[in-house]
């Protein structure tokens, strides 16, 4: 009985009006926005302590007096809110193979701003806001992305292009602001957008469907987020594609997007360089030229050379041998790489 007359008060109590909170000047000088009648200076109640109170919070307004009575909790979608990644597994600049300079690059755009904000402050130079990532798949390009934030120490957001697309009218939009504002509240932050070319395609070569209407929707929210976060808020853009021909120039043009840089399929000297990551932990046979077979797999990416690795470790597992043999990578080489690649190591091992 208790607990129904408590129930009952509470029902009889006076609604409230939600809105955030826009800027703080004073107690009596508190901005609000409240939707959808506008924005509106009010007053805090006696029982809110200014201290804990922070620019877009929730609050509770009481409909008589338009005075603030109760700081409410976040109010944030659960899928956004698994974007944001608690514990950034371990990833270092030794683990990538043959992007020397891409790294050095990105440092310098996303790293350096980050750690030491203060340089820029001194020579008057803005920030940058982010990077975009292109080239073929499996080169690398989601690996530099985690390396970035686990050197970085900062929050983590991790998207896919593809789970902004949504059915529903202003849903892309309305998880894009609230991706960037859970990146505002744990700044220093880097958002990182995977395959953005599902929601930034070209505007002039996009049909006018009713689903393409609302991912064209959803990228000019992001070009409003991209435009409208200051450099100092230590937010920054990591963008990854493997269609930067397809991509809207408004989207990464200078200013949103700073600087574009290619990974590409690693060289002779990168593939050498990402087998003996591969092979750090794997016992092998004494005598295997890794020179030679990293010029045989020309044209391999980054992925492949992975799975050239385990294949070959599961060649030795399936004849009993704990270490990789020539004859493992001869399978290995066959299936991942083709019967074309398998005769030129052949030949290249018995007649050179």
């Amino acid at each position: 009985i208790i607990h129904l007359i408590r129930e009952i008060s509470n029902l009889q109590k006076e609604s409230s009006l939600i809105g955030e909170v826009v800027k703080i000047n004073s107690e009596n000088n508190i901005l609000v926005k409240i939707n959808p009648e506008g924005k509106f200076i009010l007053k805090i109640g006696k029982k809110i302590d200014l201290r804990n109170l922070k620019e877009g919070d929730r609050v509770a307004i009481k409909n008589d007096s338009y005075e603030i009575h109760k700081i409410l909790p976040s109010k944030s979608d659960p899928l956004v809110s698994l974007m944001k990644i608690e514990n950034i597994p371990f990833c270092n600049y030794n683990m990538i193979g043959g992007l020397d300079q891409q790294i050095q690059k990105i440092k310098e755009i996303i790293e350096l701003p980050l750690k030491f904000p203060e340089i820029f402050d001194i020579l008057g130079v803005f920030q940058p806001k982010g990077i975009l990532l292109y080239g073929p798949p499996g080169t690398g390009k989601t690996l530099v992305a985690r390396a970035v934030a686990f050197h970085s120490c900062c929050s983590f957001i991790r998207v896919s292009g593809s789970e902004l697309v949504q059915k529903y009218i202003g849903e892309g939009g309305r998880m894009v602001r609230e991706i960037f504002n859970i990146a505002k509240k744990n700044s220093p932050s880097i958002i990182f957008m995977d395959e953005v070319d599902s929601i930034g395609s070209n505007r002039g070569k996009i049909m006018s469907a009713t689903g393409d209407s609302e991912v064209q929707r959803t990228m000019l929210e992001l070009l409003n987020q991209l435009d409208g976060f200051e450099e100092h808020k230590n937010i920054k853009i990591l963008m990854a594609t493997n269609r930067i021909d397809v991509l809207d120039p408004a989207l990464i043009r200078p200013g949103r997007i700073d600087r574009k840089i290619k990974i590409p399929n690693p060289n002779v000297e990168g593939r050498l360089s990402i087998l003996k990551i591969h092979l750090r932990r794997i016992k092998t046979e004494k005598g295997i030229d890794l020179w030679k077979i990293s010029k045989i797999i020309e044209g391999a990416s980054g992925a492949d050379i992975k799975s050239l690795c385990s294949e070959a470790g599961m060649s030795a597992i399936r004849k009993g041998k704990n270490y990789l043999s020539v004859e493992d990578f001869f399978f290995a080489i066959g299936k991942i790489f083709g019967d074309k690649k398998l005769k030129i190591f052949l030949r290249d091992l018995f007649y050179e």
